[in-house]
């Protein structure tokens, strides 16, 4: 693939599966000129996703867009991340970037990489985990205060991220690592059309740099890919996360800018 189409893929994956995780927290999905809405208003940040479509997306066009973004964002009870794929935006539009987002009142989160890889994982193994599928509301409540651990949310953000979801329990292959009877760490595969995304990666802070992560996303993407028959994987990879996915077998492309209105922080 060229680096446009990876780019294409990597922000047509976030919006084909980010809008059934969103619709899944009753969240709406709708389209204004250009710009993608995908927003439960959840206290648990990441439901609440913009992002922009079409490629080679000019500067005066660019500035146009984040506005309108900048915009719906404030209109909602609940801060969330305008998602920018670098590589969808003309040359002058990546120079211009930071300086058009200030412009509409949006200030840089932090920063990713799309990422994709053709693989098999076979079975993984962790001596110190024991591997859970999410089945229950005390699983669903474990994977969801984990990622607000993680991520610098607020308690309560993790307790409702996944409150009562039966997708959760059903079509996205989800799981915790278990340490000595406490889960420490988690991830999840979901199935689409042509290949498995994988979503909330997180491990406990004090638990971290002991391959807990890399171990429970290795089984994501086994059982993920075993049951659906998908070889291709795609994600969104943290500067931290990237080189544990490197390992496993993908390769970066477009760097991803997470933007939220200035003032609004949920990850620390």
């Amino acid at each position: 693939m060229s680096s446009l189409e990876e780019a294409v893929e990597s922000r047509d994956h976030l919006v084909a599966v980010w809008s059934e995780l969103v619709r899944d927290r009753g969240g709406r999905i709708g389209t204004d000129d250009g710009v993608v809405h995908m927003w439960a208003d959840s206290a648990f940040g990441f439901w609440n996703t913009v992002t922009l479509a079409g490629t080679g997306i000019p500067a005066d066009a660019l500035g146009e867009r984040l506005a309108r973004a900048a915009s719906f964002m404030r209109g909602r009870s609940e801060s969330g991340y305008l998602w920018v794929f670098e590589d969808l935006l003309s040359p002058q539009a990546r120079q211009s970037l930071f300086r058009r987002a200030a412009e509409a009142g949006l200030e840089p989160a932090f920063s990713g990489r799309g990422m994709a890889g053709d693989l098999s994982v076979p079975e993984p193994d962790h001596p110190d985990l024991e591997f859970r599928r999410v089945e229950n509301e005390e699983h669903l409540a474990a994977y969801g205060d984990i990622n607000a651990r993680a991520y610098g949310m607020p308690p309560e953000a993790g307790r409702l991220a996944l409150a009562g979801s039966q997708l959760w329990r059903g079509d996205v292959h989800a799981y915790l690592g278990y340490s000595d009877g406490r889960p420490v760490t988690c991830a999840a595969t979901v199935a689409g059309p042509h290949s498995i995304f994988l979503a909330l990666v997180a491990t406990l802070p004090e638990e971290m740099r002991k391959g807990y992560g890399e171990a429970v996303t290795r089984k994501a993407i086994h059982e993920g890919g075993r049951r659906s028959g998908h070889r291709r994987l795609v994600l969104h990879a943290t500067p931290a996360g990237q080189p544990v996915y490197e390992r496993i077998g993908c390769r970066a492309n477009t760097a991803i800018h997470f933007l939220r209105l200035a003032g609004h922080a949920y990850i620390g």
